[in-house]
């Protein structure tokens, strides 16, 4: 392990360290999240989904930063992309069960307050599945054209507001690591699955679970990019 690795676990931990070691602390964050939910949706994943890209960052080159990478403005994406997540799983969360009612499972929505069972484990699923083929390739198309601005734009704050090119960005997505690797392999294999348990856990927790896997989307972005540069 090299000293910049020691460093980087280190300050991590530092600050996570806090939460389970002060009852203060966690409970402050979980009165704070029940009261301001979009805030700490906009902080969670501004905060560990930059993360996981950092770490995807050292995978590809060794480094957690270069000159042009912009990790204040991916931060201030994920944030804004946290925005829609939260958004997202409470529009998912609580239509999904009243459309299976419509479908004839009666009580679904009931059903996601109870103890764990196999119906809820379905309903679960059922959320987790929506929510990933629906809503999840746009947010993860949208992240990589705001990748690529980022980058074209030298990595700065200022870059990024500049107005987005779509046009000329749409061309340079490698549609082939983003259909077949993005889309194919990690919605159906990774998401939906990781998600499935995401929506099992208690309302005040999930969005905390699901910014916590932002980490492994840095790594299976790093993986995309390995794959597209070959």
């Amino acid at each position: 392990m090299k000293k910049q690795d020691l460093i980087f676990i280190l300050c991590v931990v530092a600050c996570f360290m806090p939460f389970f070691l002060s009852d203060d602390v966690f409970n402050f964050y979980v009165s704070y999240n029940k009261a301001h939910g979009m805030i700490t949706s906009f902080i969670k994943f501004a905060f560990l989904a930059t993360l996981g890209e950092v770490i995807g960052l050292r995978m590809k080159t060794g480094a957690y930063n270069q000159k042009g990478f912009g990790i204040l403005p991916r931060a201030i994406v994920w944030g804004f992309l946290g925005l829609t997540i939260k958004l997202a799983f409470v529009i998912f969360a609580t239509g999904t069960p009243i459309f299976l009612g419509y479908l004839g499972l009666e009580g679904a929505t009931d059903i996601m307050k109870g103890a764990f069972s196999s119906d809820k484990l379905l309903v679960a699923f059922a959320i987790s599945a929506c929510m990933n083929l629906i809503y999840a390739p746009v947010m993860m198309t949208l992240h990589k054209i705001t990748d690529i601005h980022i980058v074209d734009n030298g990595g700065t704050v200022g870059g990024l507001l500049r107005p987005i090119q779509f046009s000329n960005i749409f061309k340079k997505l490698d549609w082939g690591v983003q259909w077949n690797f993005v889309f194919k392999k990690t919605i159906p294999f990774f998401w939906i699955p990781a998600h499935t348990f995401t929506f099992l856990l208690p309302p005040d927790y999930q969005v905390l679970f699901a910014a916590a896997l932002g980490i492994v989307l840095g790594v299976l972005l790093a993986i995309a990019s390995l794959k597209s540069a070959k």
